[in-house]
């Protein structure tokens, strides 16, 4: 079984003004002239980690991480304004044309996979292969089973913890529940329910608990970024048009294409990249038998490094 690459650091670090007041911090790891390959990260809002690199041979590519608007090390930190879909899709073709690229691997999980579908279908002729996992589709199907009714029902323990700062009275639509204390001016109840979004997500993730992601995602930093952004995504539908990705599929299916998910995903269930699949026949679909959500999972860790590995041979 395939595991990580050792952990590499950055040979460069650039911070890119993109439209005021936002400013992305981006790396760069491994080979100056590899192949090049964009990481993005899940959420919205949780910003990357240093052992996101690692899913690629620094012999091989050139490794770009950037954190999204309002994430990790951009600035300014959880900032809604100016925070769209569209715009995600906008500062990743203002970094290619940065970084002075021409064609380049998008590899995402999570809502990572969906900015990477909107991206590529935007710009295909930018894509050189897609590497996904954890299909999210943002439909409202989507979002309700995880914040509504659906993954309530798989982990009830978790769940009285995520509902415990709203009313009852309010419980009926958590998503407006949570947007109207994550974006209130009560800075202790902001806090509270930036912690209590994102532990939810966190416990959720994998097939077994993960005390660190929950420390990580439950860090009041990230907390506060992934909590705020992701539910103003999820009350404006993502700012994307109902079934948009499933829909615009023709500009893409030529696109060498491996779709990577786990079969006990509670965050994302596997019906998503089977819907994702029966209207993208061309892609390969992995299902992971032993794993969850997380792409730190060993049997995940497998097949997105097999995914990395066989790509970057084909396009060398």
């Amino acid at each position: 079984m395939l595991r990580l690459y050792p952990a590499i650091k950055p040979y460069v670090k650039h911070h890119l003004d993109v439209d005021h007041p936002h400013t992305l911090y981006i790396e760069e790891c491994g080979n100056p002239s590899g192949v090049p390959v964009i990481f993005l990260h899940g959420g919205p809002g949780a910003g990357c980690d240093p052992s996101h690199r690692q899913f690629f041979d620094p012999d091989v590519y050139r490794i770009i991480l950037f954190d999204q608007r309002g994430s990790g090390l951009s600035s300014p930190h959880a900032r809604l304004e100016g925070n769209t879909t569209a715009d995600l899709i906008g500062d990743i073709e203002k970094i290619r044309e940065f970084l002075d690229i021409e064609q380049w691997v998008v590899f995402g999980g999570s809502w990572g996979s969906t900015l990477a579908l909107l991206y590529a279908q935007a710009w295909p002729e930018r894509v050189s292969g897609l590497i996904l996992r954890g299909i999210f589709l943002c439909r409202e199907q989507d979002v309700q089973w995880f914040y509504q009714d659906g993954a309530s029902h798989i982990f009830p323990d978790y769940w009285k913890d995520f509902i415990q700062p709203i009313p009852r009275a309010e419980r009926d639509d958590m998503i407006k529940a949570y947007h109207k204390r994550l974006t209130g001016d009560d800075e202790l109840a902001r806090m509270a329910a930036a912690k209590a979004w994102s532990v939810w997500e966190a416990r959720c993730a994998s097939l077994r608990l993960s005390k660190s992601l929950v420390n990580n995602l439950g860090d009041p930093h990230t907390a506060l970024s992934m909590a705020r952004i992701e539910c103003h995504y999820f009350i404006n539908d993502s700012f994307i048009e109902p079934d948009q990705i499933l829909s615009d599929i023709d500009q893409i299916r030529h696109i060498p294409t491996v779709i990577v998910h786990g079969r006990y995903d509670i965050v994302c269930p596997v019906q998503q990249a089977f819907d994702l699949h029966n209207v993208f026949p061309e892609a390969a679909l992995k299902i992971i038998a032993d794993a969850g959500h997380s792409a730190f999972e060993p049997g995940t860790i497998d097949a997105l490094v097999s995914a990395t590995r066989s790509l970057g041979q084909s396009l060398q």
